[in-house]
């Protein structure tokens, strides 16, 4: 009784907001119109042709062969790099955790953490072929092998899995800090060997976080659109089965059913990952460490373990190296010698570099602020208020981390192109700088949100509930108490947000126009042609954009976050 008269005070406190009111308004229409709609077309095009609803453009879809391998070739690569990923994940994991290492080996697990953060989707792609491929430095010229082809499907599964297992390892690594030590102890105690605890206890707390790490590198290993793109070879996949309907076939209506067949797959397996992997490692986990957990000292164990892990990681981080010093050769693969800088001259004085990096950057540096301050407003109110379609708010702004960009593109160009269910109204941001903030910011809107709800989670109401009774207003209250309070998260997403932008293309590169150039778009356009030199040159150029934006939310966080005025009080 008391609950909801509660809920109903609340309510009637709401309304009496205009301010809050306007603001629930227009962000429902935000997400109807950016994220409902584009996939309701996909869906009203797969189902209706010719006046009529019927299955004809699935059935014609389904009867090319082509379409059939790309969805088995998609299964495939998915099922073996959420494998090898979570697997490769869980060994740097149970290393850092339960192992004492040195200080070196700490800190390639780190680097090798932040890398996959900082660079495009795409770059182990270029490192594969330039180190492994029939030029490669490796194969060709240290191992004088001639005839390797590294295109196809073992290409796109080592490359995703370098690419997704940091994901795992980081997972993992605060799965197993969770963990009680007192209960392997005490395994130990009645006589259980390592491997013993390790299976008995370790592995069955863990068996939850590992069907999760192992569904969202397989959502990430199918949506992936860049990967098989450059080092797929003749081995398709359903993302790039999808973009090349569109630009070579010009069947955008048969696109549309590709992409709804995919994200059936990713919606599907989110599904899983959401609402049931979720509750279990909720329900399984023993919470925080009692106390700290005694290290592996036995040197079987730590010297193998140590070896493994360090070569692992030297290899990943040789992989990243190979991309600034691939623009350094004339030609890649023939000629090693002399060293020479001019294609990163050439980014900015041949190739229009100038204006690719102007373009990225301003649009990325418009939709960050965005992206960052409407996932906090989501958090606040998912948070902190009660009313009707606050669960339609959440589930949607978390909607676009299942779609596949590849899908979300295709939506676009459905939806848009020729205005509101074709309609011609909002036909004029198709193809302008809008609508590609406007994916921006839908792209990263999911990750902001997460953080800004555990950060707010952790605010006691009655802190914001002090400000109302001294008069002031909602927005008042959250721009002076509320904001100050989560800035940490603020920052985070701000820069994330950015990131994710400048480094973003599976759903860009169905939208972008000749009147913008992107950087991703045309390390792709030249990795495709073979010019891998120039490609590195451009890569490199924006993995130090990337980086350098990763440290500066490091030293504003450092200089500016709560967690120092917290440490100064």
């Amino acid at each position: 009784m008391a609950t909801s008269q509660g809920a109903a005070l609340d309510r009637k406190k709401l309304m009496a907001d205009p301010v809050m009111v306007t603001t629930i308004v227009v962000l429902i229409a935000f997400l109807t119109l950016f994220i409902l709609y584009p996939l309701a077309i996909l869906l009203v095009d797969s189902f209706y042709g010719e006046g009529t609803v019927s299955l004809d453009t699935f059935r014609r879809i389904m009867a090319m062969p082509s379409f059939l391998r790309a969805i088995t070739n998609t299964l495939k690569v998915g099922f073996l790099v959420g494998i090898l990923s979570a697997g490769i994940g869980l060994l740097f994991a149970y290393m850092e955790v339960y192992v004492r290492v040195g200080g070196i080996v700490g800190g390639l697990f780190k680097v090798v953490s932040m890398l996959p953060v900082v660079s495009p989707p795409f770059v182990l792609s270029l490192s594969m072929i330039m180190l492994f491929g029939k030029a490669g430095l490796i194969t060709r010229h240290v191992l004088g092998i001639y005839d390797n082809n590294v295109y196809g499907f073992w290409g796109i599964v080592i490359v995703q899995t370098l690419t997704f297992f940091p994901v795992c390892y980081m997972m993992f690594k605060g799965l197993l800090k969770n963990i009680d030590p007192s209960l392997e102890e005490a395994a130990r105690d009645m006589g259980a060997s390592r491997w013993g605890v390790f299976a008995s206890v370790t592995l069955p707390l863990l068996l939850p976080g590992i069907g999760n790490a192992f569904l969202v590198t397989f959502i990430e290993s199918i949506a992936d659109f860049a990967n098989p793109m450059i080092i797929g070879g003749s081995y398709d996949t359903l993302a790039t089965t999808i973009y090349l309907q569109i630009t070579g076939a010009y069947d955008k209506q048969g696109a549309a059913a590709m992409a709804v067949v995919l994200l059936c797959i990713t919606l599907l397996m989110f599904a899983v990952q959401k609402y049931y992997l979720e509750s279990k490692t909720a329900a399984t986990l023993t919470g925080k460490a009692s106390r700290a957990r005694m290290l592996i000292e036995d040197k079987s164990v730590t010297i193998p373990l140590t070896i493994l892990c360090s070569l692992s990681a030297l290899f990943v981080i040789l992989m990243y190296i190979c991309v600034p010093i691939g623009a350094c050769f004339p030609t890649w693969g023939y000629k090693f010698t002399p060293l020479t800088f001019k294609w990163f001259g050439q980014v900015f004085s041949k190739y229009k570099g100038l204006k690719a990096f102007k373009d990225s950057f301003v649009l990325s540096l418009i939709a960050a602020p965005l992206t960052a301050l409407l996932s906090m407003i989501i958090s606040y109110l998912v948070v902190k208020r009660r009313f009707k379609g606050k669960g339609f708010i959440e589930a949607v702004s978390m909607l676009a981390m299942a779609v596949p960009g590849t899908v979300l593109g295709v939506g676009y160009i459905r939806g848009f192109s020729g205005g509101l269910f074709h309609t011609g109204i909002l036909s004029g941001i198709y193809g302008s700088a809008a609508i590609l903030i406007i994916v921006f910011v839908v792209r990263s809107l999911p990750t902001g949100t997460r953080s800004g709800i555990s950060a707010l989670r952790q605010i006691d109401k009655s802190i914001e509930e002090s400000a109302y009774d001294m008069g002031a207003g909602s927005f008042h209250v959250f721009m002076t108490v509320t904001l100050p309070l989560i800035k940490d998260s603020f920052l985070s997403g701000l820069v994330t947000a950015f990131v994710r932008s400048i480094t973003a293309i599976s759903a860009i590169i169905l939208l972008v126009t000749p009147q913008f150039l992107l950087i991703t778009v045309q390390i792709n356009e030249f990795a495709e042609k073979g010019s891998y030199s120039i490609a590195c040159a451009f890569a490199s150029i924006l993995i130090l954009i990337t980086y350098g934006s990763v440290l500066l939310m490091e030293l504003l966080m450092k200089f500016f976050g709560t967690s120092r005025k917290i440490v100064e009080d």
